[in-house]
């Protein structure tokens, strides 16, 4: 019988990641807009619980609801011993810049922003080549001339995808990107029904293919696409599902593996700090293709895509970056 249970235990070691270390305490900060706002938000936790299941190593979280509790959540956190430390959003910056500081001995991280420090990895996309191809699919799908761009918070990283966005529709043929932001506050975020109205007014205006760029905002946007028989498009995570034949595509962006590669780093013994950005070549952004949307990109419309991606990669073709200079010359 002890040799049974040895030999169990021996397997049961055997078949968990001979990396994880006990020691690892991982923990996520969310930013506004809730974990399950089927974006940005989500796909970190979808990181998180692909790590949680390999390795069988729990983790704990925080939802913002407010920017008063930043400071707050992040040090407790801190003081718990909490390593890695990954924080979701640029709203995090300032907060983790102030606190990285005063725990040297810990590892944090940062999506979409860079913090400069010895214990903080920053993790930013280009967003724009991303947003490129669907601009390019949107163009192609559209019926006429016409595509939309809804923004949640009115800020240079925001004005980053629409850039793209334009860029890649304007080589397609479009004549005209309309473009609206739900708001100048973080309450841009999550505020659907504003989402919804502003696409049914581009929809009004012509738009037949509208990207959202807004986080839970976006599931407005997307509703109000579908009901009025157009097209959508996603952002971040993969939402063609949630209107199946309805979303033309979504711009992937993972986020989902930039916290998983955080905390398995630090499991590892291997978490760096620095800056990472990652785009089309790194396998950062792109386009997502899946059974609910696979009638509605043709081979024609994925093949361009496909030319513009490996043209991007290559660096013959080069997408504007917004951030660079505040402008978009498209």
């Amino acid at each position: 019988m002890k040799r049974l249970f040895l030999g169990l235990l021996t397997a049961t070691a055997l078949s968990m990641p001979a990396w994880a270390q006990d020691d690892v305490q991982p923990a996520l900060l969310f930013d506004l807009g809730g974990k399950f706002d089927k974006s940005f938000n989500e796909a970190a936790y979808n990181g998180a619980e692909k790590f949680k299941a390999e390795t069988n190593t729990d983790y704990v979280e925080f939802e913002v609801s407010n920017e008063a509790q930043r400071e707050q959540a992040l040090r407790r956190f801190a003081d718990d011993g909490r390593n890695p430390i990954v924080a979701i959003g640029f709203a995090w910056s300032s907060t983790l810049e102030k606190v990285a500081k005063e725990y040297p001995e810990l590892n944090f991280a940062i999506i979409d922003s860079v913090v400069d420090a010895p214990n903080v990895q920053s993790v930013v996309y280009k967003e724009e080549e991303g947003s490129y191809l669907v601009g390019l699919l949107a163009a192609m799908a559209a019926e006429s001339d016409k595509v939309g761009f809804v923004g949640g918070m009115d800020i240079p990283l925001i004005r980053k995808f629409a850039c793209g966005y334009v860029g890649g529709a304007k080589a397609a043929g479009a004549t005209d990107v309309l473009q609206n932001y739900t708001g100048d506050t973080p309450a841009a975020w999550n505020d659907p029904t504003k989402g919804s109205e502003i696409a049914k007014s581009q929809i009004d205006q012509g738009a037949d293919v509208i990207y959202h760029a807004a986080g839970g905002t976006g599931v407005g946007v997307l509703q109000a696409a579908a009901d009025a028989g157009k097209l959508g498009i996603g952002v971040d995570s993969n939402q063609n599902m949630l209107h199946p034949g309805k979303i033309l595509t979504s711009m992937v962006k993972r986020v989902d593996v930039a916290v998983y590669n955080a905390f398995t780093d630090a499991a590892k013994g291997e978490f760096k700090a620095g800056t990472n950005v990652l785009g089309l070549k790194e396998g950062g952004v792109d386009y997502a293709m899946d059974e609910n949307n696979k009638d509605l990109v043709t081979e024609e419309m994925k093949a361009a895509a496909e030319k513009a991606k490996a043209d991007i990669i290559a660096g013959t073709v080069t997408v504007h970056d917004y951030m660079s200079d505040n402008a978009c010359p498209y």
